[in-house]
């Protein structure tokens, strides 16, 4: 899975248009036609479809690679263990209920579920955290690489070109349904080029990272001595301490008539007023943290998890320590491998799109990227 894919189904917010190897599901446009037109999409963010997952073998939670999610220590720690890695913070262990509203039908049933302490950035990763692995590896992400024709039979070669997903908001307004009318695929947009390019990150050091899909998320994970945090181990963390709340901070939108989160304010896709002072993305650490010192739990950008992404694994979630199915189905896209994206992004839009929630879920293809998607990292208690 290590080639580059191209983009299909963006949702309006998460879930960008992804990369695909094999087969063709999207016509790439090639550089000179790129505008802001739309692609074939899918919409599973607020409104979620409630279709049944026909793949209803029961999940056998320990079969996950470790390599990819190792076991969590096997007993719970109140208190952090050892010194504190540099720009980590401890989250106890504890039982908590995790799920969400029941208008987002793939975050049903709520249960209750336990998990054991570990470490998590304060922080997405940055660009300037991203810049030191890449200086370190020499690594080259997704994004970066040229698709091979072999990969994409029938492509017209002028359309093989390195790119990633980039919002494109329409200059007037349009049926919400219709969402491939604000993402383009952008030939040259990369974690470097976030909108393309033309652009840089010179003023954005202290941003989240974008245009990474899973596997490079990964790959710096490793590099860093650390890994991606289980779904449960995500949601756990952003609730900072709190049962049952809407929000990360609370049940009010407005804390004293304050924005807690980089999220869209005004007509969503057209118009951000940026009442919470940005359009795009914000440097880390701008909003409040919550109960347990944590930033950017929601907004800003997805952030990829470990565990593979299937609609119906909480009915067979795992009491402890559950680290996900052992493989991927998404019923909108049969036989696309997806992991779990959590936080929602600076396109949520509180009257379009609410899963920046922290019982709320997304996904997205492994091999995906997009201009809203970064990654914070965890570790284990040594």
């Amino acid at each position: 899975m290590s080639q580059p894919r191209r983009p299909t189904k963006p949702s309006p917010d998460h879930n960008g248009p992804r990369r695909r190897r094999g087969r063709w599901r999207l016509v790439i446009l090639p550089p000179l036609a790129i505008a802001c037109a739309g692609i074939a999409i899918w919409s599973s963010f607020g409104r979620t479809a409630a279709r049944h997952d026909p793949l209803t073998s029961a999940v056998d939670d320990d079969n996950v690679d470790p390599a990819v999610v190792p076991p969590v220590q096997s007993a719970a720690s109140r208190q952090p263990p050892g010194p504190v890695p540099e720009g980590m913070v401890w989250v106890p262990g504890g039982k908590f209920v995790m799920g969400g509203e029941a208008t987002f039908a793939d975050a049903q049933p709520n249960h209750e579920v336990e998990v054991d302490g570990f470490w998590i950035d304060r922080t997405e990763v940055t660009n300037a955290q991203f810049a030191r692995f890449v200086g370190a590896t020499g690594y080259v992400t997704v994004a970066e690489q040229t698709p091979k024709a072999e990969d994409y039979p029938g492509a017209p070669p002028e359309s093989l070109v390195a790119g990633s997903i980039v919002f494109c908001p329409p200059a007037e307004p349009v049926d919400l349904a219709a969402y491939p009318q604000w993402w383009i695929y952008q030939p040259g947009a990369d974690w470097r080029h976030p909108e393309g390019p033309a652009s840089d990150i010179d003023a954005r050091r202290n941003h989240p990272v974008v245009h990474v899909c899973w596997l490079d998320a990964v790959a710096y994970a490793g590099w860093a001595d650390k890994r991606l945090p289980t779904e449960a181990e995500w949601e756990l963390a952003a609730r900072g301490g709190l049962a049952a709340k809407r929000f990360v901070w609370g049940d009010e939108l407005l804390v004293d008539g304050a924005w807690q989160a980089n999220i869209w304010q005004g007509n969503f896709p057209i118009e951000n007023t940026a009442e919470d002072g940005f359009t795009s993305t914000a440097p880390v650490a701008q909003f409040p943290a919550n109960g347990f010192g944590l930033h950017d739990m929601a907004g800003n950008v997805w952030e990829w998890c470990a565990d593979w992404y299937r609609p119906d694994y909480y009915a067979k979630s795992a009491k402890r320590n559950p680290r996900g199915p052992p493989s991927s189905h998404d019923p909108q896209e049969p036989g696309v491998p997806k992991r779990v994206q959590r936080g929602g992004s600076y396109l949520c839009s509180d009257a379009y799109c609410v899963r920046y929630r922290p019982g709320a879920r997304g996904k997205g293809a492994i091999d995906s990227g997009a201009t809203h998607v970064g990654f914070r990292c965890a570790k284990n208690a040594d």
